[in-house]
């Protein structure tokens, strides 16, 4: 079975990541592509770009976004394959680069991932 963990791509790498994905649409502000150690980056994973610029990362929003987003995923024709994918790894760290570690999209794809498991 597969752990599933979140993390800050600003955050210093870990020897227990594992297979490090990063899931926003936008390539984080201030790194470097070299410099990211990211396994995979899958943009179709992040919220669109309209739901995002929605949110806005108000917390007022968060249980909207979070239906919304999980409705987008529901929908995502590639996640079944990704998801069988990833059953390929023991640990997988799920990168975002929100400020707020409680509501971003990182929180609301690793709860929808661990159903699907």
């Amino acid at each position: 079975m597969v752990s599933y963990k979140i993390k800050r791509i600003y955050e210093a790498t870990g020897e227990h990541d594992g297979f490090r994905v990063l899931i926003d649409r936008l390539w984080p502000r201030g790194i470097k592509k070299d410099d990211a150690h990211i396994d995979l980056w899958l943009k179709d994973l992040a919220p669109s770009t309209d739901l995002r610029k929605w949110f806005s990362h108000d917390d007022e929003k968060w249980l909207d976004f979070e239906l919304r987003y999980q409705a987008e995923l529901n929908s995502n024709s590639e996640l079944k394959e990704i998801i069988h994918d990833f059953k390929q790894h023991k640990e997988i760290t799920l990168l975002y680069a929100a400020h707020n570690k409680e509501h971003n999209n990182a929180v609301v794809l690793k709860e929808y991932l661990e159903k699907k498991a």
